[in-house]
């Protein structure tokens, strides 16, 4: 564990028996333990957030899209249809939030 981003981590012992959890170091016990990394509460929590923000808004551009799939334009007005499909692009893109990634 030598990077920055790593040092957010505590690694511990968790016997895979009963569950018991123990740091710095193992019990000399007669359990068998595993190494495990845990992460602060705030950090879980920040990270879950930020993950239902990217499924919202994949979930909105994915029904922006199909619907782009299912449109077709009548005829004579292609470049009618044309501009509205690319203000809708800019509104998934918007949607999608790309610098924010």
């Amino acid at each position: 564990m030598n990077s920055a981003a790593d040092s957010s981590y505590v690694q511990a012992w968790q016997c895979i028996g009963c569950g018991r959890i123990e740091a710095p170091q193992p019990c000399i016990g007669v359990c068998r333990d595993r190494k495990l990394l845990l992460v602060d509460k705030q950090q879980h929590e920040a990270a879950l957030a930020e993950i239902q923000r990217l499924r919202t808004a994949l979930s909105s551009a994915s029904a922006m899209l199909l619907r782009f799939g299912a449109a077709t334009p009548h005829a004579g007005q292609w470049e009618k249809s044309y501009r509205a499909l690319q203000v809708q692009v800019r509104e998934v893109l918007a949607t999608l939030d790309i610098g924010a990634i």
